[in-house]
């Protein structure tokens, strides 16, 4: 995917993304989606082709995979560790993890919390030196906390969609994941506040930022991104 050669954030230090931050962002996500009327459920998630069970059982297999995948004594550089992730269904998503329908959207949610508790607990466990096999780039355990806290709050943005669920993230949060993960968006560093008209035009808030790169808004000047990747690999 081609991205501008504009400058990315700041160059001023970012603060590290941290275990806390992977804990915030899941309890955040599972707050807002206890709101999720029982009857919604099985409608699709936003623009995705998942509903919304089968899509808040993707954030929880992403959880999962991420853990696991630090897990190993030596964790693998040349590909996933083998768990055995299958479609349920034509155009569903791959997971090794469901939750049993027999128990609700309640049961579902706790599969949810439980999957994320496992890759909080290994990011805080593992040492900052060890890296790991992914797709988008072998990353450390910073790296993998920015991938959780990126599907947490894209995922549950696409659940929201089509609800009266307020969900807006933290700035600083999504400043930090932006700059973890995507080092060529659009500067969010000094964004300016909506309410100000002195605000700073050339700068966008995080958030919207986010949304931008994960193919999820336009942001002005920029069409909607079709295709798009984060980078994994560590930050010198």
């Amino acid at each position: 995917m081609s991205r501008s050669a504009e400058p990315g954030p700041s160059s001023a230090p970012a603060s590290p993304v941290t275990a806390d931050d992977l804990d915030l962002a899941v309890q955040l996500a599972l707050t807002a989606l206890r709101e999720v009327p029982p009857a919604a459920w099985d409608a699709k998630a936003g623009t995705l082709e998942w509903d919304r069970w089968e899509t808040v059982e993707h954030l929880g297999d992403d959880f999962f995979a991420y853990a696991v995948q630090l897990g190993p004594r030596k964790p693998p550089m040349d590909g996933d560790v083998p768990f055995v992730f299958e479609r349920h269904r034509p155009g569903g998503p791959s997971r090794a993890i469901r939750a049993d329908r027999a128990a609700g959207p309640a049961g579902l949610l706790r599969v949810l919390e439980a999957s994320g508790a496992l890759l909080v607990a290994m990011v805080r466990t593992t040492p900052p030196q060890v890296r790991a096999h992914h797709l988008f780039g072998a990353s450390d355990a910073e790296g993998f906390a920015a991938m959780g806290i990126v599907e947490a709050l894209v995922h549950t943005h696409d659940l929201a969609q089509g609800l009266e669920l307020a969900w807006n993230p933290p700035a600083d949060l999504c400043a930090r994941v932006l700059t973890r993960l995507f080092p060529d968006a659009p500067d969010t560093s000094d964004a300016p506040d909506a309410s100000d008209p002195k605000g700073l035009p050339d700068r966008t808030d995080p958030w919207t930022t986010l949304l931008w790169a994960t193919g999820r808004a336009e942001l002005p000047g920029r069409a909607r991104l079709t295709t798009w990747r984060w980078d994994g690999n560590p930050r010198a």
